[in-house]
């Protein structure tokens, strides 16, 4: 992303940061939906992007920064419950990855959607056997505009460190890693180093956009903070709008949040079907995304 439109990305946040003193009904709640799906997934892309690893994790980190806001929520301050959120969702990505991206292809896929349910059996576990409840309950004082803000801040974050990334060594190391990788081994990247630098960047991500969205909830518990439909939306989304380029993904995260907003409340007992077909539609119609589609078009253009 060039540093002008890096620069619009940024003013067209800080005009959405506004939404809440217009309006404090559908449109923020829709704009908060937007905007959690946005940081999710341009967090994916940035590292399943470059590697073409695809990751069915996201649940796992979601979750973990949602449940330290409802263990955490009332007995720290806010931005250092983050900071803790953020820290764990480093930690368990750094010993997850150092364990698994050796692996490749369908084996990796597998294996970060078992660990997705491993995290959400094992505080089942302990919330039956130790807390002797199933659920917590969140009380933390932040308000619906507080969480749009803070979301779009961490969007800004993410671009900022995307641009940076795309011009950095590590990145052109990963870019390297998607074409090739045993290549990459032989011209001497240290691959394993590479993808798990970037997987806890992603995993921090995405941890602190759990975290954030917590307080929407009123009670938690791990089938709602650990749901695995929240890495299959994020996955389409970002194969929808794209993930070759930092802002492709938002290119599926706004028609399709809309999209399952009016497929919630019309056919709420078909939803998960109609997501399915919708991901099939997209895998099939867009394989490289409509930020694909448009980069194809403008070359025929040209030519």
């Amino acid at each position: 992303m060039s540093n002008a439109a890096l620069g619009l990305s940024l003013l067209a946040l800080a005009a959405l940061a506004a939404l809440p003193f217009l309006d404090t009904g559908f449109w923020l709640a829709l704009a908060i939906n937007v905007a959690q799906y946005a940081v999710l997934a341009t967090a994916w892309a940035m590292f399943s992007g470059p590697t073409r690893y695809v990751s069915l994790a996201t649940a796992a980190f979601f979750g973990i920064g949602a449940y330290t806001v409802a263990v955490l929520g009332e007995a720290l301050p806010w931005p250092l419950v983050l900071l803790v959120a953020g820290v764990i969702g480093a930690v368990m990505s750094l010993l997850v990855g150092f364990a698994t991206l050796r692996l490749s292809g369908v084996y990796f896929v597998v294996f970060t959607f078992g660990l997705a349910e491993l995290v959400r059996q094992l505080v089942t576990w302990f919330e039956v056997n130790v807390t002797r409840s199933m659920g917590r309950y969140v009380f933390v004082e932040i308000s619906q505009a507080q969480i749009l803000w803070q979301l779009l801040a961490l969007f800004g974050a993410l671009l900022a460190l995307g641009t940076w990334l795309a011009r950095s060594r590590l990145g052109f190391a990963l870019r390297v890693i998607g074409e090739d990788e045993t290549v990459a081994r032989h011209v001497g990247i240290d691959t394993a180093r590479a993808k798990v630098a970037l997987f806890a960047l992603s995993s921090v991500f995405m941890a602190l956009v759990g975290a954030v969205m917590a307080p929407r909830w009123t009670y938690l518990d791990p089938a709602i903070a650990f749901n695995p439909s929240i890495s299959f939306t994020v996955l389409i989304m970002a194969l929808l709008g794209g993930t070759r380029s930092l802002l492709g993904p938002l290119l599926g995260v706004v028609p399709l949040a809309m999209l399952f907003e009016v497929l919630t409340a019309r056919f709420p007992n078909h939803f998960s079907i109609l997501v399915g077909v919708v991901f099939l539609l997209v895998v099939y119609a867009l394989p490289q995304g409509v930020s694909g589609l448009l980069a194809r078009l403008r070359r025929g253009a040209v030519a």
